[in-house]
């Protein structure tokens, strides 16, 4: 069969990598609010024959001469028709925190389409749309932000620059944006499962807090070890999970 795309072309901005040819399935993981593709850095590039796919968001690392979004809307438009070319084959969204919700919408977005469906949304750390806005970091000052910045770049293995907090801020406050502008009055049931992740020590999101998906379609709950920053270290029970699901769903 030949590709969708041509990987000799100009590399497509929303990879860090160009996707394989060679995977049977992908798994595209958005990243959270304020931050870019890097922080899925310590995620393997396969999990057994699934490829995971980070997705470089505009506005932020190499793409941050490039006017971020402003709505989850406005990202799932560009997202979905980006990711169309390699949807070829069975392929799943990841979204820890404010990023499930565009992983959500872009779901939306390919069924309103009349596009290929994933065969599974993961969703971490993050009520159900209906019932959001929520978290304490859509209330959260500058000088607290900073704070939480910091310890974000140290959990994923950097080293906190106060110039680059300070542009991680900007970015960051048009994420949290858009957050509180997304609203649904009422579910949107999708026609591909979803699995539920928690994490025990989440004191973000405590995981009972998630139980709002099931009325978005069949709802595969996980709760995990861990607290909500603890998915960047791509914890084995996880990437477990992650295969097991996708399978159950690709065969």
């Amino acid at each position: 069969m030949e590709p969708f795309y041509d990987s000799s072309q100009e590399q497509n901005p929303w990879f860090l990598r160009e996707p394989s040819n060679l995977s049977k399935g992908r798994l595209f993981c958005i990243p959270y609010s304020g931050c870019g593709a890097s922080m899925y850095q310590h995620w393997p590039e396969f999990i057994g024959d699934i490829e995971i796919c980070p997705i470089q968001l505009p506005g932020r690392e190499n793409r941050f001469h490039e006017p971020s979004y402003t709505t989850y809307e406005a990202l799932a438009d560009d997202l979905a028709d980006a990711l169309t070319p390699y949807l070829d084959r069975p392929f799943a969204f990841f979204g820890h925190c404010g990023s499930a919700l565009p992983s959500y919408e872009t779901t939306v977005r390919l069924i309103q389409k009349g596009g290929p469906v994933p065969v599974r949304l993961f969703v971490s750390s993050q009520v159900a749309p209906h019932q959001g806005p929520y978290g304490r970091f859509l209330q959260l000052t500058d000088d607290e932000l900073k704070k939480e910045i910091e310890l974000l770049m140290r959990r994923m293995g950097g080293t906190p620059l106060p110039d680059f907090i300070d542009l991680s801020i900007g970015i960051m406050r048009t994420d949290l944006e858009a957050n509180r502008q997304y609203k649904k009055e009422e579910p949107f049931p999708l026609p591909c499962p979803i699995t539920a992740i928690g994490w025990q020590q989440d004191v973000e999101v405590d995981p009972s807090l998630m139980d709002g998906w099931r009325e978005y379609g069949e709802t595969t709950f996980h709760l995990f070890k861990g607290d909500h920053h603890q998915f960047l270290q791509a914890p084995m029970e996880l990437l477990t999970a992650i295969v097991e699901d996708m399978e159950q769903s690709m065969y």
